[in-house]
């Protein structure tokens, strides 16, 4: 059944048509002084408290309601538990869904095909801060014995906005480190730019692309590698100045990057290596703090019942 043939969904379009007019904030909380406590969640962590907070949203206690059944209805609930399960929603490619596994840190065993694969979420996240530590406490050198002053993600979509959303958004939380810069546009201005900034001795580059086959990333991390070599003039250079987030190990290794120094991850999220990289490398790896937080909400919203599984998917974005 399609989502405008289900009953629950022409009961809602039907009251907005009929009241979403009349609906105002202010005369909402005058009328119902109760309203803030009937319309927020207030999430209890380690980390201290997280309010949810609805009630400044255009919605009453009887649009929640319908807004409940229409998620009920529409297999909210079941989808919720396939994706936890370890079940391959993700129709389209034939694969689970990992973001979940990727902000379990309670380590519950979420297991696909039979296999648990937090052991190598854990992995990954353990050598994500090795690195990270490496390069800001300036044990990591580049090609002439110096440390790294800069780091360049190069990516496009989810491995850009994410990362320097995250990186914007815990600036009043540095502790210092690299600068950090980032480059998605394929136009050569973008690259150019942000590259006559940078000595490219302390220059570190991280090249985000799962199949490492993405046109926009593989052109300006090539155009990155050539500018490099214009001063390194050694192609072995390159290992000690560039590091990939991908699963294609071949063509990382002939790019010219240590298989080593590639940081696999499942799903493009702030949670994978491919959003976590560049903001910890500047976060003195902050990220690992708030996804305890981040975690914990998600679990309470998407194991309660009611209204606050509802509102997973919104904490989720």
């Amino acid at each position: 059944m399609g989502l405008t043939s289900d009953p629950n969904f022409q009961n809602l379009e039907k009251w907005f048509k009929s009241n979403a007019a009349s609906l105002n904030m202010r005369q909402m909380f005058e009328a119902d002084k109760n309203r803030f406590q009937k319309l927020s969640l207030t999430l209890k962590t380690e980390e201290g408290d997280i309010l949810l907070d609805y009630s400044k949203n255009l919605v009453n206690e009887e649009v929640m309601k319908m807004l409940v059944e229409l998620a009920k209805s529409r297999g909210v609930e079941a989808s919720r538990d396939k994706m936890f399960s370890g079940e391959k929603i993700n129709f389209t490619e034939g694969r689970a869904v990992l973001h979940v596994a990727l902000r379990n840190r309670s380590n519950t065993p979420i297991n696909v095909d039979g296999k648990d694969v937090m052991p190598e979420v854990n992995k990954v996240l353990e050598k994500m801060k090795g690195f990270c530590h490496k390069v800001r406490s300036g044990e990591w050198k580049g090609y002439t014995g110096k440390s790294i002053t800069d780091v360049v993600n190069v990516g496009i979509g989810g491995s850009d906005l994410g990362p320097l959303m995250v990186t914007e958004a815990l600036k009043p939380y540095s502790k210092g480190g690299p600068r950090v810069w980032f480059v998605s546009n394929i136009d050569g201005t973008h690259i150019a730019k942000t590259l006559a900034e940078l000595n490219a001795e302390t220059t570190l580059f991280i090249i985000a692309s799962k199949t490492f086959t993405t046109q926009e990333t593989i052109t300006n991390a090539e155009s990155a590698k050539e500018w490099f070599l214009q001063t390194a003039k050694d192609k072995s250079a390159v290992a000690k100045h560039f590091v990939a987030l991908s699963t294609n190990g071949p063509k990382v290794k002939d790019f010219g990057i240590d298989p080593e120094n590639m940081f696999e991850f499942w799903d493009v999220s702030v949670w994978t290596a491919a959003g976590n990289q560049s903001p910890s490398l500047t976060r003195c790896w902050v990220i690992r703090d708030l996804d305890l937080i981040r975690a914990e909400v998600t679990h309470r919203l998407v194991h309660c019942k009611g209204r606050r599984a509802t509102f997973s998917h919104i904490v989720d974005i």
